[in-house]
């Protein structure tokens, strides 16, 4: 048991490592460059300073932090939802995928940024127009990494389940599904690194409170070091949504880790 538990420790520490270390690096240069450079505070605070105004301002960084992570996971949740049953309906219907999916492609070429300012105007600054910026941002990789993973079915496996006299349903169900998750995780894991920015776009083309919205004031009143406070804060939700998504796929999915593991583990012994 503690051999295991060692391994899995040396495992996170070679993959966490070279990041973290790098991190490490870079926020000490800044804040060497910062203290001895003469460069304004205005416009460059040092790291420690971001912290600082954080930590000062903490009350005020929750209050806008919280509308920020409710739209992220509502609008998130509702991407996951509406992406799944529109995959699984283009997935069934061949002719609709081919009518369907152009569009979806198409949709993506359409800068957020443009129609971000018309949902405000159609639906106000509640948490509807936000909550609709996510979703359009999250739902295309979830929606065509989906289609891509049941499309990877193998012709063998479809084969067999009709061989075994399996209706459509039931090779769904039993093949196409499980062959199409590790591709949902994979939009699922794109996906949650776009949402926090989105409900942050969202909130600063309209809102009353977020940090999106917390960014605009903060700038208005020259206070550079709460703008960074505000990334930080958006830049720690987006890794933690990510890490929610990883979390799941290692708990729903487990074997597909495993065979990647053992592919992996496989082609260095090859190697050597």
């Amino acid at each position: 048991m503690t051999s295991g538990a060692d391994g899995r420790s040396d495992a996170a520490l070679r993959r966490l490592g070279p990041p973290l270390a790098l991190v490490a690096i870079l926020l000490g240069a800044w804040e060497l460059w910062a203290r001895t450079s003469g460069v304004s505070p205005f416009l460059l605070p040092a790291p420690t300073q971001v912290l600082s105004a954080l930590w000062e301002f903490r009350s005020e960084a929750l209050r806008h932090t919280v509308p920020t992570v409710i739209e992220t996971v509502v609008g998130f949740s509702i991407s996951i939802a509406c992406a799944t049953v529109v995959a699984i309906a283009l997935d069934r219907v061949a002719w609709a995928r081919r009518a369907v999916e152009p569009l979806l492609v198409g949709s993506q070429t359409i800068p957020i940024v443009a129609i971000a300012p018309l949902i405000v105007v159609w639906f106000g600054f509640g948490l509807l127009p936000k909550v609709l910026v996510v979703v359009l941002v999250t739902f295309f990789p979830i929606t065509i990494s989906l289609l891509h993973g049941f499309a990877s079915t193998t012709a063998e496996a479809a084969e067999l389940m009709r061989s075994f006299g399996a209706t459509p349903g039931a090779t769904f169900r039993k093949v196409r599904w499980p062959a199409g998750l590790p591709a949902f995780f994979t939009g699922l894991r794109i996906s949650a690194s776009y949402g926090v920015v989105a409900a942050v776009i969202g909130e600063y083309v309209g809102a009353t409170d977020g940090l999106g919205i917390w960014m605009q004031l903060s700038q208005r009143s020259f206070r550079t070091d709460l703008v960074f406070a505000a990334v930080v804060l958006t830049a720690v939700l987006s890794v933690g949504l990510y890490g929610v998504v990883v979390a799941a796929e290692r708990a729903t999915i487990p074997w597909w880790r495993a065979s990647r593991v053992a592919g992996a583990a496989g082609a260095r012994a090859l190697e050597a």
